[in-house]
């Protein structure tokens, strides 16, 4: 059996964090996930990875390197642009929407501030993309 490829979350707040992997958890994923704490973190991980995750979980407010520019490099790297990412942000600013899907963001989905909107919202997304989307198969990535 192949093992399920994991989810990378690009987070610096730890509460956030561990709200995140719980609401995953609590949704029945089980991929394996990942945790970057900053921005050149996630850069380097996404760029190294084998196998790819199977989605970016993806902060935009992350200290050294913010998420946009990580949005960017990673479209921008022909391994990595067709990785699907996820823009899981507080920031509801138009400008950062607008800048995510011109950058190739997959989606953008604003952090509820009720904690069980934010379970069922992150239990949601992680289904989707771990277990729905049909990945593109690794070493197909042009």
């Amino acid at each position: 059996m192949v093992s399920p490829r994991p989810i990378l979350l690009v987070e610096d707040n730890p509460d956030d964090e561990q709200l995140t992997i719980r609401a995953l958890r609590q949704g029945r994923v089980t991929n394996p996930i990942q945790v970057a704490r900053d921005g050149e973190e996630a850069l380097n991980t996404i760029l190294t990875a084998n196998p790819l995750p199977s989605v970016v979980l993806l902060d935009l407010k992350l200290p050294k390197i913010d998420g946009l520019e990580v949005l960017q490099r990673t479209r921008a790297n022909e391994r990595t642009r067709l990785l699907p990412v996820v823009v899981l942000t507080s920031s509801n600013e138009e400008r950062d929407i607008i800048e995510s899907y011109s950058l190739g963001a997959n989606s953008y989905v604003r952090k509820p501030v009720d904690f069980d909107q934010f379970t069922h919202a992150v239990a949601q997304l992680g289904l989707y993309w771990a277990l729905l989307n049909e990945p593109l198969p690794e070493g197909n990535h042009e």
